[in-house]
């Protein structure tokens, strides 16, 4: 084999690669994670064969598509930290996760889920969990978060964030802002009853 036809090989295979991560994204966002290999081949035009030589289970291809997605979240929690005031950056980091969120269908079960440590999804996720976890602390000991905060109500904020999911992305994030101001006011010890971001109509079922 010719250093021509190895080497057109390995940028074949990227190329794949690629293509993979691309198209898994976009379903994942739109369809949840539950969408099967054999779906994401068909939208990429690939056998899925394709898919296992790259990514050896399906826990592999969820962790590689999201691995951008958690180090941004990472990003996030850092931002917080270096914030001087602690109350004013764990505010921050819900607003700014939960509007990250709400444009990844799937990215909040993908950060509870239990995904093997490709791509480096397990270990920035542990390091954003440890993040948020010092800052909950920073912020409780100001006195303006309630002292029966845990990390799991956050958790369970994301993913009743991800049932807002109709309409085009810039309702959805308007109906985030005002779902995580809510949910602020619920996370804060005497909560001040500034006004509420604008609702936003959302369909609702026939009745």
């Amino acid at each position: 084999m010719t250093a021509e036809v190895r080497q057109a090989q390995r940028s074949d295979a990227r190329h794949n690669r690629e293509r993979i991560l691309t198209v898994a994204r976009l379903a994942f966002a739109t369809g949840g994670l539950d969408l099967p290999i054999r779906e994401i081949a068909r939208r990429a035009r690939i056998g899925a064969a394709t898919i296992y030589r790259h990514f050896p289970s399906k826990d592999a291809l969820i962790a590689a598509v999201f691995a951008e997605q958690m180090a941004l979240c990472s990003d996030i929690v850092q931002r917080g930290l270096t914030h001087p005031d602690a109350w004013s950056g764990f505010r921050m980091v819900v607003q700014q996760l939960m509007e990250t969120h709400a444009l990844d269908n799937g990215l909040a079960r993908a950060f509870i889920a239990r995904l093997p440590p490709e791509a480096g999804f397990a270990a920035n996720r542990a390091q954003t969990l440890r993040m948020l976890a010092e800052l909950a602390d920073r912020a409780r000991k100001t006195g303006e978060l309630r002292a029966d905060f845990v990390l799991e109500d956050l958790i369970l904020a994301l993913m009743a964030n991800e049932g807002l999911q109709a309409g085009p992305p810039a309702q959805r994030l308007a109906a985030t802002r005002r779902f995580a101001a809510l949910i602020l006011q619920s996370f804060q010890t005497s909560p001040l009853r500034t006004p509420l971001p604008p609702a936003v109509p959302l369909p609702l079922p026939a009745i």
